[in-house]
């Protein structure tokens, strides 16, 4: 049983690390396409350029989609475990905020999965020679999508799904660390809203903006 327990504790710890690597990679992600704003497609074209070519962004891509491997499946891992142990659903009463978001993890990860695997499609397997495009403009690729209503429809709402697990990851990645402290953990919690909200908000701004006024 210790076993057990040591594993999903080491699982959870690295879930965690992996996560906080993500929401460092998003802050960037945001203001690369921000440039998607500009009249002009240069900045943006050769900004994508420069991530695709430069061996340093180049291995730093390998250890993000090496991230997001191990925290989906440590994730996937973790509730199934969860779901076999405590097969009974919470009992009325006990529900705390925390326990709201936590349970609703699993749904948003997945929903946001889905449109990651979506995004990989549109994006990163035409740069990699797998999916027809022009991995030189992928400024007029995105525009082009962002015309189509049902691709914002998803977008947005993926965006704001991610926000809430934003929100929860931010917070419950520092627990999982041991990081609690009475005076800092309501700090993290304010950072985490404020990160859930901004970063949703930005790539909605983007996806209002190409949709409604370009």
């Amino acid at each position: 049983m210790s076993k057990v327990l040591f594993a999903s504790i080491s699982k959870k710890f690295v879930m965690a690390l992996a996560g906080l690597f993500l929401l460092t990679f998003l802050p960037v992600h945001l203001i690369i396409n921000l440039m998607l704003l500009k009249s002009d497609p240069a900045s943006f074209n050769e900004a994508a350029h420069f991530m695709a070519t430069f061996p340093p962004v180049k291995i730093f891509e390998v250890v993000l989609i090496a991230s997001i491997l191990i925290h989906v499946t440590y994730g996937i891992y973790l509730q199934i475990s969860n779901w076999l142990v405590r097969p009974v659903g919470y009992v009325s009463g006990n529900k705390s905020e925390t326990s709201f978001f936590s349970r609703f993890m699993i749904w948003t990860g997945a929903t946001v999965l889905t449109f990651l695997v979506l995004h990989f499609f549109n994006f990163y397997f035409v740069k990699l020679g797998l999916v027809d495009g022009d991995p030189e403009d992928f400024y007029s690729m995105a525009h082009n999508l962002f015309k189509i209503p049902a691709y914002n429809y998803i977008y947005l709402s993926c965006f704001i799904l991610l926000g809430f697990h934003l929100f929860h990851a931010f917070s419950s990645a520092f627990q999982t660390l041991g990081l609690n402290h009475r005076i800092w953990t309501p700090v993290v919690k304010k950072v985490a809203l404020f990160y859930a909200i901004l970063i949703p908000a930005g790539f909605g701004l983007i996806s209002v903006t190409l949709w409604l006024f370009r």
